[in-house]
């Protein structure tokens, strides 16, 4: 299908657009009162997750709303453990625990590596999501880092130090590479099941990269985030490493074309040390608390340090979910504006 809209992919792929494109992490969700509306109606999560016809919905409802340059399938990297055998629940306020974690090697018995068509009815939120779309804008298709994966798998539930699955990782690492291993295979699985349903570029989030170190990240996340990108080859994708700001060399070497930066990572040093990236990113999310003076100021900001290629404009992580609309609003039509005016002076 053609695009009216191609600048997320164009810029992705490092080639020259009118103005920088912009999407926002978590932006089909709880700013929204019309995705409120849809959860009320749902009454659970996960029923969202699993209907394609609400799932296409509230992933639609952000490009109508907020006009950003590309959708992202509403969904949650949580499918993979899943589809894998070990099930969970998503606690109001409080996020997902798993009944049963992964503790032993003969807890791995349970799970299994994910067949593609485990996964199906996300497959069909993407081809009800195409046709709503119309080629409107891209569609981004999404996966967990084994690691980030993983850490849930193994500890339980959402942590600050996820203190358990790093224990593994110290004292069970030929366990703990067993499990990476069928999480990297199903998430493989997954990501191509994605693309064949019409997803136009995929994106890998690695939320807890932060809290390993960086022998640790080698070892236990950036290898298997490398056979995904190796394995993956359709479509363009992005590596959202949050925390992981001492990666970024090693992620030069990864078969991606985006990198994503959180708000900690300068931007000038991380084109010196991935100068063959298109760099993601970073305004802090808490920058949009500020009043629309402010909004603007961070998105000129935001376009003057990044300049006006080699960058998808976009938050260092997720929307906060009691940030207003109108500085959403505000920060996506000045990203739009303003970069298109300084592309226009350098033409």
């Amino acid at each position: 299908m053609t695009l009216s809209n191609d600048l997320l992919l164009k810029a992705a792929k490092g080639i020259s657009t009118d103005r920088t494109p912009i999407w926002l992490m978590r932006q089909a969700g709880r700013i929204l009162p019309e995705y409120r509306k849809v959860r009320e109606k749902a009454k659970d999560f996960k029923v969202m997750v699993k209907t394609p016809e609400l799932a296409a919905e509230v992933t639609i409802q952000p490009v109508d709303i907020l006009q950003v340059d590309a959708a992202i399938i509403f969904s949650d990297i949580l499918v993979i453990p899943e589809a894998m055998g070990l099930d969970y629940l998503m606690e109001e306020n409080k996020g997902p625990v798993f009944p049963k974690r992964i503790e032993t090697a003969s807890d791995l018995n349970s799970v299994h590596v994910a067949a593609t068509e485990e996964l199906d009815y996300v497959y069909q939120a993407i081809q009800l999501t195409r046709r709503g779309l119309n080629g409107r804008v891209p569609l981004i298709g999404f996966a967990g880092a084994p690691w980030t994966i993983f850490a849930y798998m193994t500890e339980g539930k959402g942590s600050k130090t996820f203190s358990h699955a790093k224990k593994m990782l110290y004292l069970q690492p030929e366990l703990s590479h067993r499990l990476l291993n069928m999480i990297t295979d199903s998430t493989i699985n997954y990501l191509r099941g994605q693309i064949k349903a019409g997803a136009d570029i995929i994106q890998i989030f690695d939320s807890w990269a932060g809290v390993l170190s960086p022998d640790q990240y080698s070892e236990f996340s950036l290898r298997y985030i490398k056979r995904i990108c190796d394995a993956i080859q359709d479509v363009p994708k992005i590596v959202f490493p949050k925390g992981a700001f001492f990666a970024r060399a090693e992620m030069e070497r990864l078969d991606c074309q985006v990198v994503g930066l959180d708000w900690n990572m300068g931007i000038q040093e991380s084109r010196s040390l991935m100068p063959s990236k298109v760099l993601q990113g970073n305004l802090d999310p808490c920058a949009l608390y500020g009043t629309l003076a402010n909004v603007k100021a961070e998105a000129h900001k935001l376009i003057d340090g990044f300049g006006t290629g080699g960058h998808i404009a976009n938050l260092g992580h997720g929307l906060y979910p009691d940030t207003e609309v109108d500085k959403v609003k505000c920060f996506i039509n000045e990203v739009k504006e303003y970069s298109a005016s300084k592309q226009k002076v350098k033409s």
